[in-house]
Order: C-alpha cells, then sequence, then structure tokens
C-alpha cells in the first residue's frame, strides 16, 4: 500500500506552493484582509490553471480528479490563507455534483468549474443560512423550510456579516422560493475543509518553528528551551495527526466511499482541533509580539477559529464519530 503523494498530486502541490508563495505573501493578505477584499488576480490565476473544477467531472467541464487532489490544493491554500473563495465555490460543486439533478448539474457545474460563475453553499444547518463569498456567486446552496435549495442571488435576502475572520466574507442568506435539491450530509465538504485548516497548522507551526529559531534570548535562540522545544512538538504531532486522518478521509472518498462518512467526521474533528491548538500555541511562541497587529500570524489564527467551526464544531463531529462507532451519545468511550 502506498501512503504518499503520487506523482501527479505531487505536481499539484509543488505548482500551489510555489505560486501561492509567489502571489499571496502575507503582505498581500494583509492587504486584501484590511480591505476586506478577494484577490481577484489570484483567483483568476488558479481558475486559468483549472484548479476551480479540479474534482468536477470532466463531462461539466472539471479536470475530473478526485479528492485527494482537491484536499492537496486546500491545503495549500490554507498554508497561504489565500483571500480567494476557492473553498466556498469547490462546495458547492461536490454538493451539486453528489446531490443534484442532471438538470441541476448541466446548469451550475461548467460555472462553477470555470469560475466564472461561482457557487457557494450554507456552512451551518440556521435559516438565514451563514455563507461564505456570497459575493458575485451565481447559485448559493441554502435551507428553505428545512429543505435544502439552490437559488440564485436575486432570489435571496443577503445580509453581510463581519467575522474576525476577514480573509473571507460572510454572509447570512435566506429566501422563501429556489430550486430543491435532496442533499445530504456533506462529508466531501468537510473533508476539504479539514485539508485547509491543516494547511493553517502547518504554516502556523512554521512560523513559530522559524521564530524560536532566530529569536535570541540569554544569548540562546529559544527554541533551545525545553518550553518552547516541548511545544513545537507538540504543534508537529497535531499537525501531522490532523494530517493523517484528512488524507485518509479523501482516500476514502475515492476509493472506499463506505467508510468516508466516519472518516470524514473524524478528520474534521481532529483539523478543527489541531488548528486552533497549533495557532494559539505559535502565538505563545511568539510571545508579546504575536499579539500585536503588525504580527501575520493573526490572520492564520483568525482563520482557524472561524473555519473550526463551519461545517460543525469539533464537538459535534466527536459526538457523530461515536454514533457511527456504535458507542452512541450515553455510551463511555472506552479509555
Amino acid at each position: 500500500m502506498h501512503f504518499d503523494l503520487n506523482d501527479e498530486q505531487r505536481e499539484i502541490k509543488d505548482t500551489a506552493r510555489n505560486l501561492l508563495a509567489e502571489r499571496s505573501k502575507p503582505a498581500k493578505v494583509r492587504e486584501h484582509a484590511e480591505a476586506r477584499s478577494h484577490d481577484a488576480e489570484l483567483w483568476k490565476g488558479l481558475c486559468e490553471l483549472g484548479w476551480a473544477g479540479i474534482a468536477i467531472p470532466e463531462e461539466h467541464g472539471g479536470q475530473g480528479l478526485g479528492m485527494v487532489e482537491l484536499a492537496t490544493l486546500c491545503e495549500e491554500l490554507g498554508y497561504a490563507c489565500a483571500p480567494v473563495p476557492f473553498l466556498s465555490n469547490a462546495l458547492a460543486g461536490l454538493a451539486i455534483e453528489e446531490w443534484g439533478s442532471d438538470e441541476q448539474r448541466s446548469r451550475w457545474l461548467p460555472g462553477i468549474a470555470s469560475g466564472e460563475a461561482r457557487g457557494t453553499v450554507a456552512l451551518d444547518p440556521d435559516e438565514p443560512a451563514l455563507v461564505a463569498d456570497p459575493e458575485g456567486a451565481a447559485v448559493i446552496g441554502i435551507p428553505v423550510g428545512g429543505s435544502p435549495r439552490l437559488v440564485e442571488p436575486g432570489e435571496a435576502k443577503i445580509e453581510p456579516v463581519e467575522l474576525i475572520d476577514a480573509t473571507r466574507s460572510f454572509a447570512r442568506v435566506g429566501a422563501d422560493g429556489g430550486d430543491e435539491v435532496p442533499a445530504g450530509p456533506a462529508h466531501r465538504g468537510m473533508i476539504a475543509l479539514a485539508a485547509e485548516l491543516t494547511g493553517v497548522a502547518q504554516k502556523a507551526l512554521d512560523m513559530a518553528v522559524e521564530y524560536a529559531r532566530d529569536r535570541q534570548q540569554f544569548g540562546r535562540a529559544i527554541g533551545a528551551y525545553q518550553g518552547v522545544s516541548h511545544r513545537c512538538a507538540e504543534m508537529l504531532y497535531d499537525v501531522e495527526e490532523s494530517r493523517s486522518l484528512t488524507y485518509y478521509a479523501a482516500w476514502t472518498a475515492d476509493a472506499e466511499p463506505e467508510s468516508m462518512p466516519l472518516a470524514a467526521h473524524m478528520a474534521k474533528a481532529r483539523a478543527s482541533e489541531a488548528a486552533w491548538a497549533v495557532t494559539t500555541n505559535a502565538l505563545q511562541v511568539f510571545g508579546g509580539i504575536g499579539f500585536t497587529w503588525e504580527n501575520d500570524l493573526q490572520f492564520w489564527l483568525k482563520r482557524a477559529r472561524v473555519a473550526g467551526e463551519l461545517l460543525g464544531t469539533a464537538g459535534e463531529h466527536r459526538d457523530r464519530v461515536a454514533e457511527l462507532a456504535g458507542l452512541g451519545s450515553s455510551e463511555p468511550v472506552p479509555a
């Protein structure tokens, strides 16, 4: 059994890492976060590479690749904290491809795949629903009267909401009509979000380790002190466990779908916890300077906090894992 990315997946990862390192530097993230705007040029570049439709079937204009490839991209976009509507568009594509009718797929997936007619979906079960990046979207998936529906922006009431993650825009969206779709659990969406959170955690770890190597105190790098080095080791453990569960879940989506529900809930629970734990531990490594507005860690910490709550909290996913494992909510979990 092979436990690493294949050559094609590695090429996607390396290309994304190099592109984002050049075009989504922390200064660029800060610029768009402070303006609360998307990076339109970066989004255009991602679409030109065909990545907006990486997991959409070829017959609908996508690349026809799988969840592992999508997870690879999401991880790199999380690592860069890229201010683009990639995740929201990808979640809409996954939902419509899996649950939509033939007519709905033919109508909406080509625009989602090209990025020219973006989609987005509800990130919580409430009404009006919390939606990411609704501005410029052509279709929005939200619950209406308890029934999942696809609505166009003109049919919806959109009220902007400012959350602490300024690298994305959010709104509460409600509607009365729309096109009904028999949607089910967003397992693939959970996996994509877990991959992004893994990237967020990896970036925070890298920032903390670099600072621990460079920052001198009492004539030694602070990373030489056990209090710091042990904290960094704990952060590495969190990142690697999050990554392992996430890529296992992505693999099940492509190769063993009957195992995907349990794997997706496990991945989202662990990635949500890991991203928050790693970013807050990184803040402790930075010390007082980490609390300043000038320090870039804030953008990853805020992304971790908000994204960790989307599509269910870590606690909610742990409860679902217990149910799927046959433990039930009333039975104790074995130590």
